[in-house]
């Protein structure tokens, strides 16, 4: 058996790349996930996961085309639309996920970018109240400018989320709208902000293994690899142009989230939507592997997710303790 140090290294050295990643993807199943772990307790409390809420603090309208997204105008879902929420809704939520046992609490506005500078101060006065209940924030808001990510910065920002969605190759299937090159670019403005990134991609669109690996790929070979990895399992939502595709193979979701551990040792890896849909086994296998870090709001902007109580069982199950927000609360 490998000394822990000693699996470290191998995988430092094969791992940057495609054939390299695809080469750990395909070990078999119980020395990938051994290999996982050994990386995972290496970097974390292997008993801790951390919790964070998601909150649509604007939906639909949006006119990006993004294949899987009920918030696009171009994909003839009937979804209604919601102007920005009122400060008051907003810290209401973040309250009552803090009581929960979050310790994130993130805020997604559709659209391409905010546009509107009315818009934009009403969203940092969002962070800043978040921020004052002792949470972590997060946001997703599409594009922005150098000067947008310096005052979320300086609003208290902490994550923003901007994903990937999936391999470079199997984008323009996906997306059209926006390149996976402007992602990126967003990414790197968010870092160079000294904002942690939030970036990851969503699995069952229609993909081969091979892109979901490539997609793993570049977020790990980026100049600084992101803070989170959340993979989303794909929730098929009828009129998209992926709601006939095939789902991953619970497995194969298992192997990607090894994966991920293996490729970027230091990040949180987080399961996220769709994790309704795996069984309490498969979820404990993928913390197993190194997931730590889940969405447990009953619905992730558009779609379901897990129902309350249901993750209190499975950690009871598992032994399993929630990682304690880390900021201090400043309020009464």
């Amino acid at each position: 058996m490998e000394r822990s140090g000693q699996v470290a290294l191998s995988f430092a050295n094969i791992s940057a790349t495609a054939d390299g990643a695809s080469s750990i993807f395909n070990y078999p199943f119980f020395k990938l996930l051994r290999m996982a772990h050994e990386v995972h307790v290496q970097n974390f409390d292997e008993q801790s996961v951390q919790i964070s809420d998601i909150l649509s603090v604007k939906t639909g309208g949006c006119s990006e085309d993004c294949a899987y997204c009920a918030q696009s105008i171009r994909n003839g879902i009937k979804l209604p639309k919601q102007p920005l929420l009122d400060l008051a809704t907003v810290i209401s939520a973040a309250r009552n996920a803090k009581r929960r046992g979050a310790s994130r609490f993130c805020m997604s506005a559709s659209g391409r970018c905010v546009s509107s500078d009315t818009e934009f101060e009403a969203i940092c006065e969002m962070i800043r109240s978040v921020k004052a209940l002792g949470l972590e924030t997060c946001a997703t808001l599409g594009l922005l400018t150098e000067s947008q990510m310096a005052r979320l910065k300086e609003a208290g920002l902490d994550y923003y989320n901007h994903n990937v969605d999936t391999s470079p190759e199997f984008y323009p299937t996906i997306i059209s709208t926006r390149s996976i090159d402007d992602r990126i670019r967003t990414i790197e403005i968010a870092q160079r902000a000294g904002i942690n990134v939030c970036s990851g991609g969503i699995v069952g669109m229609g993909e081969t293994n091979e892109d979901r690996i490539k997609m793993l790929v570049l977020l790990a070979n980026l100049p600084t690899p992101p803070k989170c990895v959340p993979i989303n399992k794909l929730v098929k939502i009828p009129g998209t142009r992926v709601d006939d595709s095939s789902q991953i193979d619970d497995f194969d979701f298992v192997r990607l989230i090894a994966l991920a551990r293996i490729l970027m040792p230091r990040s949180y890896v987080k399961i996220a939507a769709g994790r309704n849909t795996l069984s309490e086994a498969i979820q404990a296998l993928c913390i197993f592997a190194g997931a730590n870090a889940l969405f447990f709001s009953e619905k992730l902007l558009t779609v379901d997710n897990v129902a309350p109580g249901v993750d209190k069982t499975l950690f009871d199950k598992l032994d399993i303790k929630v990682e304690c927000p880390k900021l201090i609360d400043t309020t009464k």
